[in-house]
């Protein structure tokens, strides 16, 4: 009986699983000095960024990123966040997210 249990509850798993998704592009290229890299998925979901590598050789070396990615949500809506982050921190922006109010 613990089997049949069991085996009802896999079974009920497996069928709620969702479907393969299978990486559709996939192109990078990394460097000592900056790198880029941008892929695709079967489902929709995208990301790509580009970073460089600032003030080389200085007490304030730091990397400097640009990307987005998006992606289907649950509940069908579309997503996509554009960022950068630098020495200001991470700074996301996309039409579903809050923003501050002016001061």
């Amino acid at each position: 009986m613990k089997f049949l249990i069991v085996f009802v509850a896999l079974f009920a798993v497996a069928l709620a699983a969702p479907a393969d998704v299978v990486i559709v592009r996939n192109d990078a290229d990394v460097g000592p000095e900056s790198f880029n890299y941008a892929y695709e998925t079967s489902d929709g979901s995208s990301a790509s960024a580009q970073g460089q590598l600032q003030n080389i050789g200085s007490e304030n070396e730091a990397i400097s990123v640009k990307g987005s990615f998006k992606y289907i949500g649950d509940d069908g809506q579309n997503y996509e966040v554009s960022y950068i982050a630098d020495e200001n921190g991470f700074q996301p922006s996309g039409a579903h997210l809050p923003v501050a109010p002016v001061a």
